[in-house]
């Protein structure tokens, strides 16, 4: 008989995933560490996994040729190497939040440019002192809307503040530039893109090339007025450096939806920086993305099952 285990999770119910998983033997655990996953998968011919950690034992430990289905849009919690190795097949579902997530990105784009955060702790403050917080604050048309990465989530954030009028310009390796003047977006390099920008919206992977991309020296060459947003991946900024250019208005502010250790630890800098809008890495969150994510994932589970692909395979 076949068996699909489900390391972790943080749903109310599984039916699901029990449903598509037919006539196999279905189990699901509340795994913690890579060594409760490596005993909970063993001869698994699917192993679903949210939070915990699948290393190599876990790799071992299912049969071969096994499906691991990642719960979510990343996968930095699955040793690719060790999949490869054993000749897995890795699935993710990068596509069920993508929504969600440029809306939130958008909404916490302008809440910024309108100084939204500052004019709030102002008025609680007992102020009434709308130029004071707000200068200085160009209108949308004179606002140069930078991308750092523009693909699926980044081109639906561009859809969403077409609107407003605002100057696109983005930096993407993978970016043509007939694409670009499709979109409407003037293609720069990322040197010029983190000069010129008045606000940054973040949406490149971690790779070993963009992890603290945003450091102090890059932070030094932007505008004092300019702004960031991250929805993409903490790792993409080294937070000390962030927290430090906001306490010393070497920028002007801060929108966070992601960390490197997540929840936010109590000594983190970005707890006391200045301009900074903090959100506990929320951007996905809707009851429909939710029920899509488990809706792709039992999908998924019937695919590995009928020995095909993973809808969404992971290239390691």
């Amino acid at each position: 008989m076949s068996r699909v285990i489900v390391t972790d999770y943080t749903f109310p119910d599984l039916a699901q995933e029990q449903a598509a998983a037919g006539g196999a033997e279905f189990v699901a655990y509340q795994c913690k560490t890579a060594e409760d996953v490596a005993l909970a998968v063993a001869g698994a011919d699917v192993a679903v996994v949210q939070f915990a950690p699948f290393g190599p034992a876990a790799a071992a430990a299912v049969k071969p040729g096994a499906t691991v289905i990642r719960y979510g849009v990343g996968y930095n919690n699955i040793d690719l190497a060790a999949c490869a190795a054993h000749g897995l097949k890795v699935g993710y579902v990068p596509d069920y939040c993508a929504d969600e997530v440029a809306d939130h990105t958008a909404a916490a784009a302008l809440a910024l440019l309108r100084k939204l955060p500052a004019m709030d702790a102002s008025v609680r403050r007992g102020e009434w002192a709308a130029v004071k917080i707000a200068k200085p604050m160009k209108p949308f048309s004179q606002t140069n809307f930078g991308f750092f990465g523009l693909g699926q989530i980044g081109r639906a954030v561009l859809q969403r503040l077409r609107g407003f009028g605002f100057r696109f310009m983005a930096a993407d390796p993978g970016l043509s530039a007939q694409d670009a003047t499709e979109l409407g977006v003037v293609l720069v390099d990322a040197e010029t893109l983190l000069r010129k920008a008045d606000i940054l919206s973040l949406h490149a992977p971690a790779t070993q090339l963009t992890t603290e991309y945003l450091n102090a020296a890059r932070l030094a060459t932007m505008q004092p007025h300019a702004m960031i947003v991250n929805s993409a991946r903490g790792q993409l900024v080294n937070e000390a450096d962030l927290a430090d250019a906001l306490t010393r208005g070497v920028i002007a502010g801060a929108a966070l939806d992601v960390f490197h250790i997540e929840p936010l630890p109590a000594d983190n800098p970005l707890r006391r920086a200045p301009n900074v809008l903090l959100s506990p890495h929320a951007a996905w969150y809707s009851e429909a993305a939710i029920h899509r994510l488990q809706e792709l994932v039992a999908q998924d589970i019937a695919r590995a099952l009928r020995g095909e692909d993973p809808r969404k395979p992971v290239r390691g």
